[in-house]
């Protein structure tokens, strides 16, 4: 049976209930140890990446020329368990570079990256099976298989087992809130349908570690408040997000820190007022913290401000007012026996 509030927020998964040996460094027991959740989970350390790029067909036809862009250069950060880390800055500042050297899809030219205690250089087979990752813009599921099927066949490339593969796959089409489209087939799915299974078939085997690239971006607003509530829910049980965004009250209403990025270069690794799946403080509310993220923003990247880019998240910013008073799960259930 589904979650009652369409989106659920996740059940809490003791670390008993999974295999011996995988992902052996995933905990999902509430009740952790201060000093196990400070443990650095992701370690970079003066991380530099260069995309190297030669014109097409010798540059018979147009006048491109042979360069190099930096994506990264000289970043360094950590990022402890079950802590949120917001990657904010403009197209090309370097975020999703950020999260395909986390998962393994880039190697770092110089400089380590590291998840979990593995080096991602040297021992990818393991820091893979720690990181889930869903990008914007999914493309890699089959069109004619259902989501189910589709789920199924990433589980199994995933090595969760056989016996509990089934059970895995109910469980996430469940809490992205897909149950009743478990068998519709993926080429029907509308954009904000095909990001929610893109972000199943990330949380599919128990990640320690969640890399999200705009999951937001093509969900309505009610569907985003849902969908915060769940990546919150994630973080009570110790999971690692990093959320590259453009959206400055997604960033106030999720993450713990916030990094700055410009230009392949980290300008600002700022602690905000909201810690992972708690209260934001009461002398502030997420939209105050919203413009100061803003302001810094603008202030540190030198870009323009314009009108349509300072209201962009006033309507999400309102809904999310409303969790300021009470907590999260009591303010979704009162909502969901309000529409019922």
């Amino acid at each position: 049976m589904g979650h009652p509030f369409g989106w659920g927020t996740l059940s809490h998964r003791q670390a008993s209930d999974q295999t011996p040996g995988q992902h052996r460094t995933a905990n999902y027991n509430t009740e952790t140890p201060r000093a196990f959740k400070l443990m650095k989970q992701v370690v970079f350390e003066s991380v530099r990446k260069v995309f190297r790029h030669r014109p097409a067909l010798f540059n018979w036809v147009g006048r491109e020329r042979a360069g190099e862009t930096v994506a990264l250069n000289g970043v360094s950060f950590s990022a402890a368990r079950g802590e949120v880390v917001a990657l904010l800055g403009p197209n090309g500042s370097g975020k999703t570079s950020t999260l395909k050297l986390i998962s393994t899809m880039l190697l770092a030219d110089a400089g380590s990256v590291r998840v979990g205690g593995f080096d991602a250089q040297h021992d990818g087979s393991e820091v893979r099976r720690q990181v889930g990752i869903a990008v914007a813009n999914e493309r890699s599921f089959f069109p004619r298989l259902s989501a189910r099927e589709n789920l199924d066949f990433f589980a199994a490339l995933d090595e969760v087992p056989r016996n509990t593969r089934a059970t895995r796959v109910n469980e996430v089409l469940s809490e992205v809130g897909l149950e009743e489209q478990a068998d519709t087939l993926a080429m029907k799915f509308s954009s904000g349908m095909y990001q929610r299974l893109g972000l199943a078939r990330a949380l599919i085997k128990h990640p320690a570690v969640l890399l999200l690239d705009e999951p937001t971006r093509s969900l309505d607003a009610a569907a985003t408040v849902k969908f915060w509530a769940a990546i919150r829910s994630l973080a009570r049980l110790n999971t690692t997000v990093f959320v590259a965004t453009h959206n400055f009250a997604e960033a106030a209403a999720l993450a713990s820190r916030v990094l700055l990025l410009h230009r392949g270069e980290l300008l600002a690794d700022r602690p905000l007022h909201r810690a992972a799946g708690s209260l934001v403080d009461p002398s502030r509310n997420s939209a105050e913290t919203a413009d100061e993220l803003r302001a810094l923003y603008f202030r540190l990247t030198g870009e323009g401000m314009t009108a349509e880019s300072a209201g962009a998240d006033e309507d999400i910013s309102e809904l999310d007012s409303e969790l300021v008073a009470e907590d999260l799960d009591e303010h979704l259930v009162r909502r969901a026996g309000a529409a019922s």
